[in-house]
């Protein structure tokens, strides 16, 4: 029994690149390129999602103190006058 199904797939200017990789003999079909495409995008996430996990991680171990939120808008909102300020000049 078949796990997966045909699909079809416009790929644009990007078909140039699975026909090269086709021709030169890395690969020996287009669902091979594309679950090699897949993978890789899927490595990319997973490594994606670490840098922000450990992101969030350091700012949660972070041992400044914390800033409450009318502190954080009254900042953008300065830097936004400013910034308006400046593109008027």
């Amino acid at each position: 029994m078949r796990t997966s199904k045909p699909i079809t797939v416009t790929l644009g200017s990007q078909q140039k690149s699975l026909d090269a990789r086709l021709d030169s003999g890395e690969y020996s079909s287009a669902s091979e390129v594309m679950r090699a495409a897949l993978r890789a995008l899927d490595r990319e996430d997973a490594a994606l999602n670490e840098i922000i996990r450990r992101k969030i991680e350091e700012a949660i171990d972070d041992p400044a103190p914390d800033i409450d939120a009318d502190t954080v808008f009254d900042r953008i909102e300065q830097l936004h006058a400013q910034a308006e300020k400046a593109g008027r000049s």
